[in-house]
């Protein structure tokens, strides 16, 4: 394909089978029509993050990011995204809770939005160590619009200032 515009999307998931579910969405996103996935970065495993912070107890998460390029609108993709998540069980009972699947959205080309459904880039991408790390492995050079180089933030992360 190689048309379209850059976009990458985040992956996670700490309930069930989580690397079958993650590799499985990957390939559902690269057989979609209008998205051609350009890297699937390698898998890492984090602890479950809460709006308090580390959750040790809970089950922890896979997580990577696909680099992609896509002709659809980036509502289409979020619908899109949000298929996938349902199509393999995930439940939205809970904000921040456990889920068998995660999809979300991190940027859209160079597109800034804040809107209800949709803002982008992702509002909390640059402080995300299990967003940043595994796209830094896709893509060395990534930077997140209005934040910088992935890079420079994941030395600001572990530098304590997030």
């Amino acid at each position: 394909m190689s048309a379209g515009v850059p976009a990458v999307v985040a992956f996670g998931a700490n309930l069930g089978d989580r690397a079958a579910t993650i590799q499985a969405a990957a390939d559902e996103l690269a057989a979609t029509e209008g998205v051609e996935l350009v890297t699937l970065a390698p898998v890492m495993e984090t602890a479950a993050v809460r709006p308090y912070g580390i959750d040790r107890e809970a089950p922890a998460y896979l997580n990577t990011v696909a680099v992609i390029r896509t002709t659809l609108e980036p509502a289409e993709l979020h619908a899109v995204l949000r298929r996938l998540e349902d199509a393999h069980g995930r439940v939205r009972t809970q904000r921040w809770g456990d889920r068998t699947l995660d999809l979300d959205l991190i940027v859209y080309d160079d597109l800034v939005q804040d809107d209800p459904e949709l803002t982008l880039p992702h509002p909390r991408a640059h402080e995300r160590d299990f967003v940043l790390r595994p796209w830094l492995a896709a893509d060395p050079l990534a930077e997140l619009p209005g934040h910088g180089r992935i890079d420079r933030l994941l030395d600001e992360l572990e530098g304590g200032a997030a």
